[in-house]
């Protein structure tokens, strides 16, 4: 389309035209992105701009991706002509001038019915001294961390993040590291990433901060309550990341991901500053020290806090002695006490599952009122994308799972007496990623474990299709699919054929493995490492289970045939 559409040129025309001249230009972003939007994702765009010359007010300004077409510079002109940025009114020029022969001649042919002079000029003296102002509010910006300090801050958050103190320590459990220095008597710590979501560390600045913020975030459910109490906190922050194209924050799982592809984040909360990305130079040596002493702490103690993971924190101190960067002005060597909060945390732990209880109270409640199942099988715990498989996994392969505290839960109800026999034990496997088998073990737990599981008979009346249920059910009841299988499909058959032979030499006893890796290498066949947990319990009958043959009905999915 060369002009504009003869209905636009009418209402652009009723628009009174003023004795100014505009200056308009299209420059690349570089590093002024972050100024001109600061979500911009990348510094691969081009910023459109319409300043009115005479009143030296920029009327319209856009930021487009490189594909954009001159039609965009069109399309920031005419708001600038009809709804320009305030205190602006609308208005058309006498004259534009622009600095690019291709704008010049697009314009030229896009309003030529407009009655606007287009003038091609080599500079323009406005937009220039605009775009040198970006620029150095670019180079004004404070860096992220002191240079001298970065790369020592650097070192040690990674030499933290090999640690993963969030494979046994949950967010309650608060550990205490006593500065006594730089204004700061305790920093109080709590590590973020046991579900898998997003690792760090939060150091709070005051216990009056920590304990507020926690009885916020446990009450508040709603958006904005918890984005005002999350600025609310007082704390520094070392948070982790990666830039990698192919990392779905949805889907994939940090710690999965190779160490030189992860890098830190530091930043400051503060009720008056609000999030902060950035540390001053005495901000940076605490925050060092406190990592440091951190680290230290866990690497002495790792083997004590890693007996209960998530539960109940030991009681545990040591006094840890840091150097500080030699580029610090007096690189002193402190002696740093660090120890456990074993009460506080127990407090937050109770007030975290009594906010649970009523939660689930309030749902149970609910579901009494809209509910018409006869029987409550539940298909949302198993991720519809997960890999499921029955197999027999070797007993070399188990034993390491057995003597891991953090991957075994053997079942209340059907202990397994430690047997090797056969070769090895027949298994359920659940293959998806990190975050999604930690959210498992977690309603398994909150369900006081697995008590068995079972392959019931289900049907479907109108195609004649025969199924086997993959079901689990907890110790308190509760009984989830797994997998839908095809009872007559070949390799299922063979599967369940030595599934069933395995289950004559363990005398019933079974396991359920949870893996990541689903969309990894190991997509399908997990390796050892992939094994994030292993449920160990019985395998039940539908008679014992009480379930019968279940029928698939369209609009309740599977129920009761009595």
């Amino acid at each position: 389309m060369n002009s504009l559409h003869p209905s636009t040129l009418r209402r652009l025309k009723k628009i009174s035209q003023i004795p100014s001249v505009w200056e308009g230009d299209r420059r690349p972003l570089g590093g002024m992105a972050r100024e001109l939007d600061p979500d911009a994702a990348d510094e691969n765009g081009d910023c459109i701009i319409w300043v009115d010359g005479s009143e030296g007010l920029v009327r319209a300004m856009d930021v487009v991706s490189l594909e954009m077409g001159p039609e965009a510079v069109v399309r920031t002109l005419l708001r600038a002509i009809e709804n320009p940025h305030s205190p602006a009114r609308p208005a058309r020029p006498q004259k534009i001038v622009v600095r690019d022969r291709e704008i010049h001649f697009f314009l030229r042919g896009t309003l030529q019915d407009l009655d606007i002079d287009i003038d091609y000029v080599p500079e323009l003296p406005l937009i220039d001294e605009l775009f040198r102002g970006f620029e150095q509010m670019g180079n004004d910006r404070p860096p992220h961390l002191p240079p001298k300090f970065a790369k020592s801050l650097q070192q040690a958050a990674s030499e933290l993040w090999k640690l993963a103190p969030w494979e046994f320590l949950g967010d309650h459990q608060i550990i205490s590291i006593c500065l006594n220095r730089w204004d700061i008597e305790n920093l109080y710590v709590s590590v973020m990433g046991m579900l898998g979501q997003e690792y760090g560390v939060l150091l709070y600045r005051s216990l009056e901060s920590l304990e507020r913020f926690r009885a916020a975030a446990i009450a508040e459910r709603s958006p904005e309550r918890l984005e005002k109490a999350f600025l609310s906190q007082d704390c520094w922050f070392v948070n982790y990341s990666t830039d990698a194209d192919d990392f779905d924050e949805s889907e994939d799982d940090l710690a999965d991901w190779p160490l030189e592809e992860i890098y830190p984040i530091f930043g400051s909360v503060h009720p008056y500053e609000g999030m902060r990305p950035f540390l001053d130079e005495e901000e940076a040596i605490a925050v060092y020290a406190a990592v440091k002493a951190l680290t230290s702490f866990i690497q002495a103690k790792r083997k004590l806090l890693a007996r209960e993971p998530g539960e109940t924190l030991p009681t545990a101190s040591k006094r840890c002695r840091i150097a500080l960067p030699p580029e610090c002005e007096n690189p002193q060597t402190l002696s740093i006490e660090v120890s456990t909060l074993p009460e506080l945390s127990a407090q937050f732990l109770e007030a975290m599952e009594l906010e649970e209880l009523n939660f689930d109270e309030e749902e149970d409640d609910d579901d009494d009122e809209g509910s018409s199942l006869d029987v409550p099988i539940q298909d949302d715990l198993i991720p519809a994308d997960a890999l499921v498989s029955l197999t027999i996994l070797p007993w070399e392969k188990v034993e390491p799972i057995r003597a891991d505290r953090q991957k075994y839960y053997p079942s209340p109800s059907a202990k397994s007496s430690g047997e090797t026999v056969g070769k090895g034990l027949p298994v359920a496997i659940v293959q998806t990623s990190r975050p999604k088998v930690k959210k498992i073990v977690a309603v398994l737990a909150a369900n006081d474990g697995l008590k068995g599981i079972c392959l019931n008979p289900g049907e479907d009346p109108f195609t004649d299709t025969l199924y086997e249920l993959g079901l689990l059910q907890a110790e308190n009841g509760n009984i989830y699919l797994f997998k839908e299988f095809l009872a007559e499909e070949p390799d299922y058959l063979k599967a369940r054929q030595e599934w069933e032979q395995a289950l004559q030499v363990t005398k019933g006893c079974c396991g359920l493995i949870l893996a990541m890796g689903a969309k990894g290498t190991s997509r399908g066949n997990p390796r050892p490492k992939d094994l994030l947990a292993l449920f160990e319990t019985k395998v039940l009958s539908a008679e014992e289970l009480g379930t019968g043959v279940l029928q698939l009905m369209p609009q309740f999915g599977f129920e009761l045939d009595w």
